[in-house]
């Protein structure tokens, strides 16, 4: 049994401050794809914020668990409604996670959920669209300006 959670790694040569930034804000980088809409907030610990996709086949609540500027970001979905599945409910209780590593001129930034496991119904449409959001997310921090040396 293979129970290894859903991880997509890059590197950018953004400093993690600023990649942090951006990431904290899901708006900068979990739209774009299927029409999805994200209301709330994710600044300080506690917040919440809803995000809806594909006309309402997608429907999670996710809350700001841990934040440490430049280096990592949690989230946890503590509602989920993803009506292709059969059970809608899948992604309640995973998390949401970015850790940043900068190292000399690179920051790693490595994506991970928590809890989408290969044994569960939704991981093969949401690996998918997670690397296709995590492409989009890898291709956008390349036009940002590089840190310095």
């Amino acid at each position: 049994m293979n129970n290894k959670s859903f991880q997509f790694a890059f590197s950018t040569s953004v400093n993690s401050s600023t990649v942090f930034t951006h990431l904290i804000n899901p708006e900068n980088w979990w739209v774009g794809l299927f029409g999805e809409t994200i209301e709330g907030k994710s600044n300080e610990i506690n917040d919440e914020f809803t995000f809806k996709a594909g006309d309402g086949v997608h429907y999670s609540v996710q809350r700001l668990i841990e934040s440490v500027p430049g280096s990592k970001i949690v989230w946890l979905v503590t509602e989920s409604n993803l009506s292709f599945l059969k059970k809608t409910n899948e992604w309640a209780g995973t998390k949401i996670c970015f850790d940043l590593d900068e190292a000399g001129n690179k920051t790693s930034v490595t994506f991970t959920h928590i809890g989408l496991i290969p044994e569960i119904e939704c991981y093969g449409s949401c690996s998918s669209a997670w690397t296709q959001y995590l492409k989009k997310l890898e291709a956008q921090l390349s036009t940002f300006p590089a840190k310095d040396s």
